[in-house]
């Protein structure tokens, strides 16, 4: 297990898409705090602006931090299939399950300290504008703030399975960027529609969608005119994007292991 994890340590320190990913996503969540810092130093800090600078816009359906981590899990399988290495590989590591644990062990571990050093660092960057952080530690922010980790491992945990499952880098990356930006919000948009009413029980089973709740810092409000979703709570929705997750990358581990490669 040990030379497992060493290989993909190395697999990953050698690729230079690790770091422009990781730079470019630490460098545009950074910077929304930044621009949030300049517009607003005038103004009181609240919760809610704390929010917004923690976890770079992600809250607002921008979760760059995730779509960046989430293209190096695809690389992790998907650059393998890409570029012909998978053979040797497993010639190298012919035990699939330790290959697997380790890719995963690594790209989450990864993906844990990238995440909490992009809060670490948009904290900092409240602190110098505000000089405070008001309810970090309390709840909703506090739990919120738990909400983004999962959802950012969790977001990546997918972009894995993808990569794993369709055995290259094109078709996952279309997936992981159709799905939750394109197609879950149409699905949203038409269950409005009266006539298409049969989509508001859907939505509330949207994985993208439920795993952006994770992170919210109050729940929804629609108004009085649209549709009732009957929305999960912030954890049970969290639960169906994790399911959603090991869904996907059930399916892709037991292809792994009965095709050739």
């Amino acid at each position: 297990m040990l030379d497992a994890l060493r290989f993909e340590w190395t697999r990953l320190l050698t690729l230079r898409s690790t770091y422009w990913l990781i730079g470019v996503g630490l460098l545009v969540t950074t910077g929304v705090a930044v621009l949030l810092g300049v517009a607003g130093r005038n103004d009181p800090i609240n919760a809610e602006v704390v929010w917004i600078a923690l976890n770079g816009a992600a809250g607002f359906g921008l979760p760059f931090l995730a779509v960046f981590m989430a293209i190096i899990g695809i690389f992790a399988c998907g650059h393998e299939y890409r570029h012909g290495t998978i053979q040797p590989t497993l010639t190298s590591l012919p035990q699939r399950n330790r290959l697997i644990v380790a890719k995963l062990v690594v790209v989450l571990t990864t993906t844990l300290v990238v995440t909490l050093a992009q809060m670490a660092i948009n904290l900092g960057v409240v602190y110098v504008v505000w000089g405070e952080a008001p309810g970090l530690f309390e709840d909703p922010l506090g739990t919120s703030m738990i909400g983004y980790v999962l959802y950012v491992l969790l977001y990546v945990l997918v972009g894995f399975g993808l990569g794993l499952l369709f055995r290259g880098v094109p078709s996952a990356l279309v997936v992981i960027f159709l799905m939750p930006l394109i197609i879950e919000n149409m699905i949203f948009g038409l269950s409005t529609i009266p006539a298409l009413d049969w989509l508001v029980p859907v939505v509330k089973f949207l994985p993208f969608t439920d795993g952006a709740r994770m992170m919210e810092l109050a729940a929804p409000n629609f108004g009085p005119e649209m549709p009732d979703f009957d929305l999960f709570s912030r954890w049970a929705a969290g639960g169906v994007f994790a399911a959603f997750a090991a869904l996907i990358l059930t399916a892709a581990w037991v292809l792994f292991k009965k095709r050739d490669a």
